[in-house]
Order: structure tokens, then C-alpha cells, then sequence
């Protein structure tokens, strides 16, 4: 099998900080942003706009 290359995009995962939920799915260049990404956005479980932090895909 051929492996990848890493290249300077990244998928990662939006983690909810109140219900530890992974609700969002987006891409971060690590070139130019070296920092962990954090958002708010909406949860629909505690369907109001919370505080988003970025974290790993499985």
C-alpha cells in the first residue's frame, strides 16, 4: 500500500464543551494556524450556541 503524505490540511472534529459531543466536521491548515481552533457554534442537543474546541477524528 502507498502511504499518504501529510500535507498542511487537516480534517478535524469540533468537540462541544458542554456536552462533549463531536458535532462538527471541518478542515484547518497547520500552516497557518498552529494554535487549537475554537468556535461557537449551535448544539442541538443543548440548543443553544456553546463554545466549540477542535479535537482529533477516530
Amino acid at each position: 500500500m502507498a502511504s499518504k503524505k501529510k500535507g498542511a490540511i487537516e480534517k478535524i472534529a469540533l468537540k462541544c464543551t458542554e456536552c462533549n459531543r463531536r458535532n462538527y466536521t471541518t478542515e484547518k491548515n497547520r500552516r497557518n494556524m498552529q494554535g487549537k481552533l475554537e468556535l461557537m457554534k449551535y448544539c442541538k442537543w443543548d440548543k443553544k450556541h456553546t463554545l466549540h474546541k477542535e479535537s482529533k477524528i477516530k
